[in-house]
Parts: structure tokens; C-alpha cells; sequence
């Protein structure tokens, strides 16, 4: 059961990666610097939170608070102007520090409680806590993007009025025990 959550997890963490790193390739760097108004964020300051927000919670993820003395959660959301190399620098090593601390997750260490802010959390909970934190602003990030690019932009995921051949292509398989991820990254897998 461990091993089947830890992998389930992975995927579901790929894939609102591989969602931010499509928004990422599509935007030049001045649309992620773009804001709906001054109250609202721009795709920069999403990742620069993000970010923050990953190398807090998941360095140290085991033993530590997930709420680093270092972290400046207030900066992370200062308008800054980044280049765009700069801005996916952050975005890769966020993820990075987070599939690290996913990968040193096993039987020995899954029951211990980890803390945020002092409470404690069981593993499975932070863990949880964090993949909806995560896919709530990555979710943000592909609608901030679409506003941007407005009818230049390609869905994601099922384009409107595509659902009816979305299904007949997966009906068209047989049964298999899969991961829903499992097709879109592998896709996206580039060949050894």
C-alpha cells in the first residue's frame, strides 16, 4: 500500500509539473510578468511562491518544520521583474528539491508525523496538503496563461468539444490497470 501511494503521488506531482512547464514553454517572458490587475499575480510571481513554498516544505521534509526560518513567504510575492531563464530556474529547482524528498519516503519512515507551523501532520497528510496546494496555483498558472493568449491558446487537456474522440480513443484500449498520467508523461518522456 505504501509503495503504491509513493507512486501514485510521484505521477500526480509530474503531472502539475508537466502542466506548469507547457504554460512556461508557451509564454514569452513579458506575459509572465503580466497581472489581471495590481491585487492579482503574474505567472512569475505564481512560481517564485511556489518555489518558496517547495524548498520550505520539502527540504529536510522528515525533520524539520516545513516552515523554514529562511523563508521569505511575503517576498515571494513582490512583483519582481526575472528573466525567463531565471524564472524556469526556480520552477525546475523547486520540483527538484520536492522529488528528492518524495524519493527518500518508505515503509521505515511513512508512519512518523512531520510538521507545518508546528502542527503535526502524518505523511500521507503533508504530503496531500501540499499536492492541492500545488495544483490549486498550477491551476492559476494555466489561466492566467489562457487569458494571455486567448484564442492562440491549445487546451491542455481535453479541448472543448473533443471529449466524444478523447473517449472513443481510450475505449478503443483494453482494460489496464494505469495511472491517468501514465500516457500524458510518457508522451512527454523524451526516448533514451
Amino acid at each position: 500500500m505504501v509503495a503504491s501511494y509513493l507512486e501514485s503521488i510521484q505521477k500526480q506531482f509530474q503531472y502539475y509539473k508537466l502542466l506548469g512547464d507547457r504554460v512556461l514553454e508557451r509564454l514569452n517572458v513579458e506575459e509572465m510578468q503580466w497581472q489581471y490587475n495590481e491585487e492579482s499575480n503574474s505567472v512569475t510571481t505564481m512560481v517564485k511562491h511556489l518555489h518558496g513554498n517547495m524548498l520550505s516544505r520539502w527540504t529536510n521534509f522528515l525533520t524539520t518544520d516545513g516552515e523554514k526560518e529562511w523563508r521569505d513567504r511575503d517576498g515571494e510575492f513582490h512583483a519582481d521583474k526575472m528573466e525567463k531563464e531565471t524564472i524556469i530556474a526556480l520552477w525546475e529547482e523547486g520540483w527538484e528539491c520536492l522529488f528528492t524528498a518524495l524519493d527518500d519516503i518508505d515503509t521505515g519512515n511513512f508512519n512518523q508525523t512531520v510538521y507545518i507551523r508546528n502542527m503535526g501532520h502524518t505523511v500521507v497528510a503533508a504530503i496531500n496538503r501540499q499536492l492541492a496546494h500545488y495544483a490549486y496555483h498550477v491551476g492559476q498558472l494555466v489561466y492566467v496563461a489562457r487569458m494571455i493568449q486567448g484564442e492562440k491558446w491549445e487546451s491542455l487537456s481535453i479541448p472543448k468539444n473533443q471529449s466524444e474522440v478523447y473517449n472513443k480513443d481510450k475505449f478503443s484500449k483494453p482494460r489496464r490497470e494505469a495511472h491517468f498520467t501514465d500516457d500524458l508523461i510518457e508522451k512527454d518522456t523524451p526516448e533514451k
